[in-house]
Parts: structure tokens; C-alpha cells; sequence
């Protein structure tokens, strides 16, 4: 008999204090920021995402790499919107501002390294305190992704966004991931583990994200897809 009341002890439902007015005024936060991002982002026109590491410095050559990538699309006619920081974000920002084009940044409220980076239009930094937001108006406003090194987050939003185009939630679009040396192991690790041995994802899911270190590449692919001539196959060894 004991032991039944132990049982029944150890298995009792966590209990936990109801906050519902807390939980009212967070969903009144939560459309507030939606219509914000979109009253503002519906008049940006066409724009590139750009991901990647918030903890990359201004010598580092990805750094570089992302300011002349975002001229060259700005010189292309799209603008370009990244996550408002430091790092990668503030060299997209930086490509697009040099050129005199527009320059969005999506700022997430964080306790540490992030904050709005210089070179965002006045009237384009838009700040949020929810991530899952924040990915949707990367998603929503974006004509293509491109997507330099990065950590965790960099990772979030990339997955995300070939989620979303796998399972046709959203129309597919190019997403671009840039540095064959950083990109390397994770392209290996999908096609060896995730395609070959689980077979988790089809064969056709990899030329959703075509990998290059090429500026002339990532313009070509993105207006080819535009302009309906999109044949790329991405060759990971299938």
C-alpha cells in the first residue's frame, strides 16, 4: 500500500501559478510587433536576406566578403536586410549603405552582442523581442537568402528557411550559403548521414542550398531564378 502512495506522490502533475494576464498583455506585444514589421517592410520593395555571425570581426576576410556581396546585389536592384548587428550583419548593412541602397535591419533584443549596427536607413531598423517574429519578416520580405558563416542562430534561420521551402510553406526562392571551407563538414554530414545512411531528406533537397565562394556565382543564381532560366544542380556527390 505504501509503495502505491509513493508511486502516486512522485507521479503527481507539476503544478505551477497561472499567469494570465501576463500571458494577455504578451499577445498584444506579439501582434504589435507583426504590424509594425509589416506596415513597414510592405514598402521596402525587393530585398536579399543576408545571415550570418554576429561575432565576426571587420578583418575578417567573410567580412569583407559580405560588403562587396551586398554592393553587388544593391547594384542588381534589391536592397538588402540582415539582423541589424554586429559582425556579418553590419557588413551586409555596410555593402547595401556604401552603395546608397536600402539597408533594413531586424534587430533582436539580447542580453549580450547584439545592438543596431551603423549603416541601417534611419527609418528601416525595426526591433523586436521575439525571435519567431523576427524570422518571419526575414522570411516574408526576402527575395533571396544568402548565408555567410555563422553559429547558432545563423543555423536557426537557415533551416528554417529550407524548412519552409522543403514542405512548401513558402514558394521556394534561392538560399546561397557562401564559404566552401566553412560549409564543407555540414554538407558532408547531410548528404553522407542524413541523405545516404537515414535517408531523412530526398536527393533533390540539396540543390535547395547551392554553396559557392563566388560573388559573380550568387548574383548569377539569383537572377537566373528570376529571370525562369533556374537549371542549377548542385553536385554533392549523389
Amino acid at each position: 500500500m505504501n509503495d502505491e502512495k509513493n508511486i502516486k506522490d512522485k507521479w503527481q502533475p507539476k503544478q505551477w501559478s497561472q499567469m494570465k494576464g501576463e500571458n494577455s498583455w504578451t499577445m498584444f506585444k506579439v501582434i504589435s510587433e507583426f504590424v509594425d514589421g509589416f506596415e513597414r517592410l510592405n514598402k521596402i520593395g525587393p530585398c536579399i536576406s543576408i545571415f550570418g555571425s554576429a561575432r565576426t570581426k571587420a578583418h575578417d576576410p567573410y567580412y569583407q566578403l559580405t560588403v562587396e556581396v551586398a554592393k553587388r546585389l544593391t547594384d542588381e536592384g534589391y536592397g538588402i536586410i540582415t539582423g541589424g548587428g554586429p559582425g556579418i550583419m553590419e557588413a551586409g548593412n555596410k555593402g547595401a549603405f556604401q552603395n546608397n541602397a536600402t539597408s533594413v535591419g531586424l534587430n533582436i533584443d539580447l542580453p549580450f552582442e547584439q545592438f543596431n549596427n551603423q549603416y541601417i536607413d534611419n527609418d528601416k531598423v525595426l526591433n523586436y523581442n521575439y525571435f519567431f517574429i523576427r524570422k518571419v519578416m526575414f522570411v516574408k520580405y526576402a527575395q533571396a537568402f544568402v548565408v555567410m558563416p555563422g553559429g547558432f542562430g545563423t543555423l536557426d534561420e537557415l533551416f528554417e528557411v529550407l524548412t519552409l521551402i522543403q514542405t512548401n510553406k513558402i514558394s521556394k526562392v534561392p538560399v546561397i550559403l557562401m564559404g566552401t571551407k566553412f560549409w564543407a563538414g555540414l554538407i558532408d554530414w547531410i548528404t553522407k548521414t542524413m541523405l545516404h545512411e537515414e535517408h531523412n531528406i530526398s536527393p533533390e533537397d540539396l540543390h535547395l542550398m547551392p554553396v559557392t565562394d563566388s560573388i559573380d556565382e550568387v548574383v548569377q543564381i539569383i537572377n537566373d531564378f528570376y529571370r525562369g532560366t533556374d537549371n542549377l544542380k548542385v553536385n554533392y556527390e549523389l
